[in-house]
């Protein structure tokens, strides 16, 4: 083995040098091998002013993979592009549509992309590649008005959003008339981060492009760019509503990478809630690694979840190193939202050239942009799903080198598990994107964007959501939105549009605006639904990082008033929750268990709130008088029947605490079988459930309508509780903690929690419904 191969181990031996024995943090290793390029010559259409363009700008021959798909989708095939991080996707879509842009001087192509920042650097490498004729612009919320007419009347290849196709293009499709009767190709980047109710909406924003394309005799290609995920033909089709052809068989070069597990230590002098033990953050460890490694000399990049994280880690790792050489502290930055394009760039360059080594960045520098070929990267925190947690490995190792790749354990459930179950991290396969465009509280807002662009007719309707899109219209109808003649559903109001009170990121609703009040500066927006648990009076609320605390909520007009504070405190709201069973749509009993998929109603209603010190300790409890909310949603359950329970040594008194506990740990653990983020489902335990008559253990969707993650969870069932299960009973706490049982967001306080009992209430579970 080579030296430079061995990179990855070596960096690894250096952060372990001095650690006692039995007190590592390591928890697993494992070794990606590296793998060598494949290439092909250039497609035989491709006009030798494009592939003479590539080549000065250093792609002198295409990999295996960017050739395949771009034949496809010269071809006219639909394509689902699935590789790795650095794996030149632009590449294999630059290709066909540049080419059908030559060919066809009146040919237009559309670029989607979930941030402006991506499509600006997209578009920037296209505008690089210096070609004649293929007027190429940006079309989003920062183009000027004028330019926007320009863009309408004369771009080729238009670079926008899902929120400006959405706002600008569709509900005004008569003025794009130009662009959309020439429509050849749509590219779709990034398409695994449309997921839950934002992918939901995306995929019937898609859908009602090919209807208004068809419109004007035009049936565009799409070519949708992933990471790796499972399915990808199957994910891409369903989100673009058209049949997708997968390519997957990476062919570009990749170094080999040392992946190491890194739980860090339990905090002897400090304890948490109800007295549980406390871990170092994942955030202070990365800032100690982070400086190690910037000691070592090797390029490094940590991946934490916030922005204020972000700075806080680069923070510790610039004090760390000026302890040691106060020159290295000055190569440590941090990479925050709001940077200019030149800025970006000057930081990728930095660290292309080593003027840097070391930058702490949120999740979102995952998303395109060019930095790539590091020594080193660490994931301080799960990032939701494994193929972000990959796309972010995918950032360290050049071709023949090898690279360290560090996953740093939150104190939570679903990261202890991973750092002790390496198997279920990097041995299973990326999942599948979930996402579901039949969602009535989606629909209802798309078919009137729909309706409100031409009339909807039985065909568009059946492609537009089938059986639940027909239920939809006949509620519109009721309602009076809609009109029904013999030719179709008309939008009755046509002067007024509905697009504008569409948010296609949020579930509906008039979002809660964040304002300043000293300077009626507006900071941001909520979603109504979560505005009582996160700007209520007294919150802390964090604006890029800046503290501000909430003097005023105004629900009925949407706005929180704010003022600059920076306490030392942070805020914890207390609430109260009732779920009913509306309906049931799928279930089964086994052995005295019941397990159910179904439609619910979850009201909740924020009673307090607590301050609490960094430590933990409470210094008051605040009472409040909110209005109580109502969410119509999806669930998965499971009841218990008292006699096992009994049976099992789990007594009366036991019950609530130990449903109370596994109920947190499953949420925990739900985001391991189904691409969702723990703050977008909630759940609730009961000992006795009025709808059930048995206790009962919810896990809901945190959207109305359902995102698709509770039926994610009904169909792995028995993966996910034995998961949970596993993970509470590895935890080296005794009664609880963080990291098993106790939950950041828990309306009770964390009471009762009873985590032996836990154990035993999954035990019964899946004895019962293990496989015979």
């Amino acid at each position: 083995m080579h030296g430079d191969e061995r990179r990855g181990k070596v960096l690894l031996e250096r952060l372990l040098a001095g650690v006692p024995e039995g007190e590592s943090p390591l928890t697993h290793t494992t070794t990606v091998p590296d793998r060598t390029a494949a290439t092909t010559d250039w497609p035989a259409w491709a006009p030798e002013v494009l592939t003479s363009a590539l080549q000065r700008s250093g792609v002198p021959r295409p990999w295996r993979h960017q050739t395949r798909a771009a034949e496809l989708a010269h071809a006219g095939r639909h394509v689902a592009l699935a590789t790795g991080t650095a794996s030149g996707k632009s590449l294999a879509y630059q290709l066909p549509v540049l080419a059908g842009l030559l060919d066809d001087r009146r040919a237009t192509a559309l670029y989607l992309s979930p941030t402006k920042a991506l499509g600006a650097d997209q578009l920037r490498a296209v505008a690089d590649l210096g070609i004649d004729g293929v007027r190429a612009a940006s079309y989003d919320g920062d183009t000027p008005l004028a330019e926007r007419d320009w863009v309408r009347a004369h771009a080729r290849w238009v670079f926008t959003n899902p929120d400006m196709l959405h706002h600008g293009v569709l509900a005004q499709h008569g003025r794009w008339a130009r662009f959309l009767r020439r429509l050849r190709y749509v590219v779709v980047d990034e398409c695994h981060a449309y997921r839950g109710v934002f992918g939901s909406h995306v995929a019937m924003v898609l859908r009602r492009l090919h209807r208004i394309a068809a419109r004007y005799g035009a049936a565009p290609t799409v070519l949708c760019a992933s990471a790796t995920v499972a399915e990808p033909a199957a994910s891409a089709s369903r989100l673009s509503g058209v049949d997708c052809v997968a390519v997957t068989e990476d062919g570009s070069p990749r170094g080999q990478r040392t992946v190491a597990l890194w739980e860090p230590p339990l905090l002897d002098e400090l304890t948490g809630e109800n007295g549980a033990p406390v871990r170092r953050s994942a955030g202070a460890e990365a800032a100690r690694i982070l400086a190690d490694l910037v000691v070592e000399g090797a390029r490094t990049l940590v991946f934490v979840r916030s922005r204020r994280g972000a700075e806080l880690t680069a923070l510790g790792a610039q004090r760390s190193l000026s302890d040691v050489d106060g020159s290295l502290a000055s190569r440590v930055a941090a990479y925050r939202a709001g940077y200019l394009p030149e800025e970006r760039r000057a930081l990728e360059r930095a660290l292309d050239n080593g003027e840097l080594l070391g930058v702490a960045s949120t999740n979102a520098l995952e998303l395109g942009v060019d930095i790539a070929g590091l020594d080193a990267v660490v994931v301080a925190g799960y990032p939701g799903t494994r193929a972000s947690f990959w796309q972010q490995a995918g950032r360290a190792g050049r071709a023949g080198e090898g690279a360290l790749v560090v996953f740093v354990a939150r104190d939570d459930p679903l990261d202890t598990y991973l750092v002790h179950h390496g198997e279920a991290l990097l041995g299973t396969a990326v999942e599948a994107t979930v996402l579901d465009p039949t969602n009535p509280y989606v629909l209802r807002p798309q078919l009137s964007c729909a309706a409100a662009e031409l009339p909807l007719t039985d065909a568009c309707v059946d492609e537009l959501g089938g059986q639940a899109a027909r239920a939809v219209v006949e509620d519109l109808v009721e309602d009076g939105a809609l009109r029904r003649r013999s030719t179709g559903w008309f939008w009755t109001s046509p002067r007024q549009r509905p697009h504008s009170d569409v948010d296609i990121r949020g579930s509906g609703g008039a979002q809660v605006a964040v304002v300043e009040a000293d300077t009626a500066r507006m900071l941001g927006t909520v979603d109504p639904g979560s505005a009582t648990s996160t700007v209520h009076p007294g919150a802390l609320y964090l604006h890029r990082g800046e503290p501000f605390v909430v003097d005023e909520l105004d629900l009925d007009a949407g706005v929180a008033l704010v003022h600059a504070e920076d306490p030392e405190w942070h805020t914890q709201t207390r609430s109260t929750t009732d779920i009913t069973v509306v309906s049931t749509v799928e279930s089964r009993r086994a052995g005295g268990i019941g397990v159910a998929l179904g439609e619910v109603e979850v009201t909740s209603q924020v009673v307090g709130y607590l301050r609490r010190l960094p430590s933990g300790q409470v210094l008051d409890a605040v009472a409040l008088d909110l209005p109580a909310s109502t969410l119509r949603t999806r669930a998965v359950w499971y009841t218990v029947s008292e006699e096992l329970l009994t049976a099992a040594g789990l007594g009366p008194a036991g019950v609530s605490g130990a449903l109370h506990a596994a109920e947190h740990a499953a949420i925990g653990l739900l985001p391991l079988v189904a691409t969702c983020d723990r703050s977008d489902i909630g759940g609730v335990s009961t000992a006795l459930h009025v709808d059930t008559g048995e206790p009962t253990v919810f896990v809901h969707d945190g959207h109305p309508g359902g995102a698709g993650f509770a039926d994610r969870g009904h169909a792995a069932l028995l993966s996910w509780l034995h998961a949970t299960r596993d993970a509470i009973a590895a935890c080296e706490c005794r009664t609880g903690c963080p990291s098993c049982v106790q939950s950041p967001k828990c309306g009770n306080g964390n009471e009762p929690l009873d985590k032996p009992g836990a154990v035993i209430v999954l035990d019964v579970v899946l004895h019962a419904l293990r496989p015979r």
